[in-house]
């Protein structure tokens, strides 16, 4: 089988991660990965939700969106629908989960930072583009902090991306473009650290049950992927992370 834009079965999608785009957050990211275009904002707020209210621990948290043209056909805005739509609400909790994984919420102390990711152009692959650009935007918001003297160092506990895979044609695939995904018989996302520890995995069979085996081969993809865009993050950071 080959694939829609010539890549072999193990290869990413070219990655670009440009720091500081948007001017006004504490933290912002512009992750291109292929033809998907994800803006992160990292937003701080010197308070926690009410839950957290006095433990002297912080909250990170994720909104997630995507333009009405992000796809060849308009979407309605879910403020248009009154409601947020349910495909966003569980991406956004994702997002939220995967980022609050690298973060150490008591060094962070009682504050909360917002990741806000807006999908400009959509080709397969947006929530793990909005993690891996995600992570970009929370460190830049948090070394911002840092050098306002909130903390001696950065309450990272590590680094923290995301990657799609799939069996498509019977193929276990690297990095789905919207085309792949749309056909995939199998359709996984793995975000892992920068130990290769697996933070969460969503898979499911699409149109069939999947065997172990192809799990195990889905993961193989994944978890030097991942380490690839680990790479790219710390690149995009200079010395931030060490």
């Amino acid at each position: 089988m080959k694939r829609c834009d010539g890549r072999l079965p193990e290869q990413l999608r070219p990655v670009e991660i440009t720091a500081g785009f948007i001017k006004y957050p504490e933290g912002s990211a512009l992750i291109c990965c292929g033809d998907t275009k994800v803006i992160c904002n990292a937003t701080v707020e010197e308070s926690v939700p009410t839950f957290l209210k006095g433990s002297g621990k912080g909250w990170v948290t994720a909104e997630y969106a995507m333009l009405p043209r992000a796809t060849d056909t308009r979407s309605r805005r879910d403020i248009s629908k009154l409601k947020l739509g349910g495909r966003s609400a569980e991406i956004q909790r994702l997002i939220g989960r995967a980022l609050r994984a690298a973060v150490d919420m008591e060094a962070l102390g009682e504050r909360t930072i917002t990741v806000d990711c807006d999908v400009i152009q959509a080709d397969g692959g947006t929530r793990c583009a909005s993690i891996t650009g995600g992570f970009v935007a929370l460190a830049l918001a948090l070394d911002r902090l840092r050098r306002q003297g909130a903390f001696g160092k950065l309450p990272l506990t590590g680094c923290v991306a995301a990657v799609s895979c799939g069996v498509v044609q019977g193929r276990p695939l690297l990095d789905l473009c919207y085309a792949e995904d749309s056909a995939a018989q199998v359709d996984f996302n793995f975000v892992m650290d920068d130990q290769s520890r697996i933070v969460e995995a969503q898979g499911t069979g699409e149109g069939r049950p999947f065997a172990k085996e192809e799990l195990d081969a889905l993961y193989a993809l994944a978890a030097p992927a991942v380490r690839q865009l680990i790479d790219i993050q710390k690149q995009t950071l200079g010395g931030l992370l060490g």
